[in-house]
This record gives structure tokens, sequence and C-alpha cells, in this order.
């Protein structure tokens, strides 16, 4: 055995795995990849931007889109230093402490998302099975109850498994998978007992994840069958256009898990690089896509940014 590898055995830092095979390529690499990092900055604080200046978006369909927006652009930050880092050639390890911090940062944030989605699709069934009683259901009061709640299930419930990984044995070479920390990753390096890890995790994943996967279907099963029994074609297609925008953030936020799912499952013969590849679809492609989605498909966001630029092009 090597020096290096057993540094790397009794070392508390971790190798960041970039790109497998394309490091010649990585200035050319980190161009697609800050700029994409740019758009989301971009992307989503235009969205909290319009939300906070425009009085007729102050309702809550709008104020759980800013709490999304919110989500992705914090999750921006928490794995830009290491992704950009890695193409720029800032940095190539990362310490157990900051591993661990970034993993508790994307799992809540993950968590945080499909909260708010399923939040989001809770309005939608209100608005369109309960219209008379919108606005005394989702009252001010009941929105901030529901952020405080996503907060606390998202931030409160990682902490055990978390902490954990601090107190773990990783007598297993210090190569991660990604070019950021993942929970699923460290413990695969621990030679330690992660019988805690893996079914606290686990339970984690299905009581947030699989959970509000399956109410997020319900729902929309409830809201087709009141669209259903509408009379008028015309109002059928009304109600269903203001249900797009979310069906589309649902779609690009649980395909990439289940694909990256599915990759590390059934993937072991697969090019480390393919592994690479689902990991970052799965961090940035919902924060990248769900400002345009919004921007394009919700008319009072498109309007409002459409006077926006227009108003800036006329000064």
């Amino acid at each position: 055995m090597s020096a290096i590898a057993i540094s790397n055995y009794n070392s508390s830092r971790f190798i960041l795995t970039g790109f497998p095979g394309l490091e010649v390529d990585y200035l050319w690499l980190s161009i697609p990849f800050s700029s994409i990092y740019v758009m989301i900055f971009l992307g989503n604080c235009l969205v909290l931007h319009v939300i906070r200046t425009e009085p007729s978006l102050h309702e809550p369909m709008f104020y759980f889109l800013a709490m999304l927006a919110l989500t992705d652009l914090c999750m921006g930050v928490s794995t830009m230093y290491t992704v950009v880092g890695i193409l720029w050639g800032f940095i190539q390890e990362i310490s157990l402490d900051a591993c661990i911090a970034q993993s508790y940062f994307i799992h809540g944030l993950s968590f945080m998302e499909s909260s708010v989605l399923l939040a989001m699709a809770f309005d939608r069934y209100i608005a369109i099975c309960h219209p008379l009683h919108y606005s005394s259901i989702l009252t001010n009061d009941k929105i901030m109850k529901i952020g405080v709640a996503i907060l606390c299930r998202s931030t409160l419930l990682i902490p055990p498994v978390i902490i954990r990984l601090k107190f773990l044995n990783y007598c297993h070479p210090h190569i991660l998978s990604h070019s950021f920390c993942l929970h699923q990753d460290l413990i695969r390096m621990a030679c330690s007992d992660i019988r805690f890890n893996s079914v606290y995790g686990l339970a984690l994943v299905i009581s947030n994840l699989l959970l509000d996967a399956v109410l997020i279907l319900v729902s929309y099963v409830r809201i087709l069958h009141a669209v259903l029994a509408i009379a008028s074609q015309e109002e059928r297609i009304k109600s269903l256009q203001t249900c797009v925008s979310h069906i589309c953030a649902v779609s690009v936020f649980y395909i990439p898990i289940i694909g990256l799912t599915m990759v590390h499952r059934f993937g072991k013969h697969l090019s480390p690089l393919v592994h690479v590849f689902m990991g970052n679809i799965y961090i940035l492609f919902p924060p990248l896509m769900n400002p345009i989605i919004y921007s394009i498909k919700t008319q009072q966001i498109r309007r409002r940014v459409q006077r926006l630029f227009y108003l800036k092009e006329m000064c």
C-alpha cells in the first residue's frame, strides 16, 4: 500500500471527485458551470425581487414560490464553492467538518424543497377544489405557520444522523463520488457500525421525500377529479393551466432524484463520469429550471419581469 493511500486512510480530509478523465478540460468546463451558477443566483433573486416589490403577488401561491426560490438559492450557495472550486483549481479536498456541514445543508435543503412543493400542491388543491374557502383557509398566519413547520421539519430531523458522521471511523479510501458531500458517500467509507445511519437515513427519505411525493400525487388525483366535474371545457383548461408550473417544478425535482438513485443502485458498472454528471444534475437542475419555469408559465410573474426589463431599457 502506498504512502498516499495510507495518508488518505488516516487523514480527516476527503478528496473531491471532479470529472474523471476530463481533467485537461476543467477550464472549459468551468465556463458552463459558472454560467449555471450565475443563472441560478440571478434567476432566483429576480423571482424574490418581483414577488417582494409587486403588491398583486402578495398571495399564498407566490409566498410559497418565494420559499422555493429561497431554497434553490441556498442550494446554489451550499455547493458552489466545491463544484466550481475544483474546476478552477482552487480546491481538491475538503475537511471532515466542512464535508459534514455541506451534507447537512444539501440534504436539509432537498427535504425543504420537497416540503415546499407539497405546500404548493396543497395550495393548488384548495384553490381548485375549495375556491370559496381559499382566502379563509390560507391566511397569512397559516402560511407563516406552514413555513415554520417546513423549516423545522427540514432542519431538526437531520442532525442525529449528520452529527454521528463526526464520530465514525473512516478506514476506506477518502475519495468522494462527487464534487460535493453526501451522507451516503461518507458512510460508504466508514468501517464503524453504520446501522443507525442507514436505518435513520432511510426513514428520513421515506418520511420526507417519498411521503411528500405520495401526498402530491394524491392531491393531483383530487384536483383532476374536481376539474373533470366542471361543465365548461374552457374552465377546465383554465384550472389545469394554474397547475402546469407546479407540475413542471415537481418533475425537475423528483426525476433527477430517481435517476441518481437508480444509477447508485444499479449502475455499479457505469463510468464514474455518469455518477458525477447525475449528481450535478440532481444538485443544479431544479434551482436552474424553477425560475425559468415560473417566469414562462406563470402569467403574473412573466408580465412583471417583462415590465421590469422594459423600465430598465427606458432608463
